[in-house]
């Protein structure tokens, strides 16, 4: 009986150390969009982990208004779609950026449900997503 005691133990405490997984961008698909609102034909992949981190660091600047619905008088100017690894040995979850660059701010519209529409308003951040977005690279 005690054997089977230190077993479930050490089970349990296997467990626990397993669950410290953090989610992490693995890759965006960009693309640009022309003013009718379609496609221009091509589509950025996305995968430099320095690019990644510029990215996601613009990004935890955004102001977000989870409830919001919101509709845009124009199409966005980029559509992005990001990969995100949520759980250790499973698949990536695709979540959908629609970005809206407009000089002074930029604005997004997540399919998250717990972001939804959001303003970037600090000037090097909007300036350093824009061009890593629609960098040629």
């Amino acid at each position: 009986m005690r054997k089977f005691f230190i077993g479930l133990i050490v089970l349990i405490a296997f467990g626990a150390g397993c669950n410290n997984f953090e989610p992490e961008l693995t890759r965006i698909d960009v693309q640009k969009m022309t003013e009718e609102g379609m496609n221009d034909g091509e589509e950025q992949i996305i995968a430099s982990k320095e690019r990644l981190i510029k990215i996601q660091k613009s990004l935890e600047e955004v102001k977000w208004s989870p409830k919001t619905k919101a509709e845009m008088s124009r199409k966005e100017d980029v559509l992005a779609t990001f990969f995100i690894q949520e759980e250790k040995n499973m698949p990536e979850r695709l979540y959908q950026y629609r970005i809206w660059f407009e000089g002074e701010t930029a604005t997004l519209i997540s399919e998250k449900e717990n972001e939804g529409y959001g303003r970037l308003t600090d000037k090097a951040q909007i300036s350093l997503l824009e061009s890593e977005l629609l960098s040629e690279e």
